[in-house]
């Protein structure tokens, strides 16, 4: 469900982005894209792909498939292949499973969750990277990107494109009218909050109903309290769910959620609020100061009438620790053939080369690390970037979407409900924990 929403709303957001970006450039259309024609000019004997046929399979379609096809044309620029592109609609899984069961898969799948990567590995569907491709890895990664598209050992998957989950969202009419600043720090959040409620706006729109925007929330605070050793640990169910980490986020998450004058119509309010409709309550509507989500908050915001860097502006989400919380979520490439291409073609997607023409068209955040921010079509957009740069070997991955589906990824149930559970009833944190423990041992038999 959210990756539906995120996937919709980032190349919206984008082209926001760069339409508010001051007096840079406009980012180039499809038709303008300078990667395409810049990597034409590459030598003929550079062309190592001269009659290879390759098919890309991602869920992307509208802007962003445009975008990326854009990129997938500067390779074929640069090697001479010929790439096609099909989109496998919502349900990744269910648009190759039949292929790859009927032995006919596309030769580079991009796949939403890095779950998906363990399932295909699993099944012998995978073909393990290159040292080439590796090597991109090696030089333009953390090491955590490499684990992150692994099973086993083996290294299959590339981290091609990421979302920022680390930001609040604030109406800057609201902030003025309280007199309020952006906090720094978790302790600063709590205090604004209070600043905001006292001079009568509810700080936050929860979106409650939406439950992986709770998980979202509890990630950021996690990763910034317990840090990144000990948020990879949770992701994999290596310490429990009853840890006392756990206990420290959930105290310091119920400093917000158990106010009801902090949420906007209180904690039954909050639960009955969905994403969009916590962007529209505080945008479109001026009910509420806050609303605690991901980049692709912007578009709602815009299409809500608020001008982004304007009316519509963020902060990193606040330390609640000694980290800095960098959360991303993001799709990778996998190779699902060994024909020839395949690999090459992994190699451009995590080369510097492929990450920076992909930057310069809308809809894109990259976690390679030697893609400049310079290449960004905005002001806001390049902050982004810059932020998941300089987190480094902190930055860590969706932790829900790390979970099994079970746990981490289904409506109503797992984490998602007891996280609403929780806004419902903060004080029972022992019981929470004690029941999302119970769950997780059922996920990770």
């Amino acid at each position: 469900m959210r990756k539906s929403i995120a996937m919709a709303t980032t190349a919206g957001l984008a082209l926001a982005l760069a339409a508010c970006g001051g007096g840079e450039a406009a980012a180039p259309s499809a038709s303008t894209a300078p990667a395409a024609s810049g990597s034409a000019s590459a030598p003929a004997e550079a062309k190592t792909l001269e009659g290879v046929s390759l098919e890309v399979a991602a869920k992307w379609t509208g802007s962003e498939q445009t975008n990326f096809e854009q990129v997938l044309k500067a390779f074929e620029a640069k090697t001479g292949a010929k790439v096609t592109y099909a989109s496998t609609g919502e349900d990744t899984g269910a648009y190759l499973g039949p292929r790859i069961q009927g032995g006919s898969p596309p030769d580079v799948a991009i796949l939403p969750q890095p779950g998906l990567v363990q399932q295909y590995a699993d099944q012998k569907a995978l073909k393990p990277l290159t040292a080439e491709v590796q090597k991109q890895l090696d030089d333009n990664y953390t090491p955590y990107w490499k684990e992150l598209g692994s099973a086993d050992g083996q290294v299959y998957g590339v981290l091609v494109k990421a979302a920022h989950k680390s930001l609040i969202w604030y109406r800057d009419q609201a902030f003025q009218d309280a007199g309020a600043q952006p906090p720094a720090t978790w302790d600063d959040l709590v205090k604004t909050a209070q600043t905001i409620a006292d001079s009568g706006t509810p700080p936050f729109s929860l979106c409650g109903a939406s439950g992986w925007t709770l998980t979202d929330l509890f990630e950021n605070v996690y990763l910034s309290s317990a840090g990144p050793e000990n948020y990879s640990k949770l992701s994999k169910h290596e310490i429990p769910w009853t840890d006392a980490s756990v206990t420290t986020a959930l105290e310091k998450i119920g400093q917000l959620v158990g106010k009801k004058e902090f949420l906007l119509g209180g904690s039954s309010g909050a639960l009955q609020t969905d994403f969009p409709t916590c962007v529209t309550q505080v945008y479109g509507q001026d009910k509420s100061a806050m609303v605690i989500e991901a980049d692709f908050v912007g578009t709602t915001a815009e299409e809500s009438g608020a001008k982004l860097g304007e009316e519509a502006k963020y902060f990193p989400f606040p330390k609640a620790g000694d980290t800095e919380p960098v959360v991303l979520g993001g799709d990778i490439a996998v190779a699902l053939k060994d024909s020839k291409g395949s690999m090459e073609l992994l190699e451009f997607l995590a080369s510097k080369e492929g990450g920076e023409i992909w930057a310069k068209l809308p809809g894109y955040l990259s976690p390679n690390r030697n893609v400049s921010p310079d290449n960004y079509p905005s002001d806001l957009t390049k902050k982004l970037a810059e932020t998941i740069i300089s987190a480094g070997d902190a930055v860590r991955y969706d932790m829900s979407d790390l979970a099994p589906s079970a746990f981490g990824g289904t409506d109503g149930k797992g984490e998602w409900k007891l996280l609403q559970d929780f806004v419902r009833n903060p004080a029972d944190i022992k019981g929470i924990q004690s029941k999302l423990e119970d769950e997780a041992k059922k996920a990770w038999k």
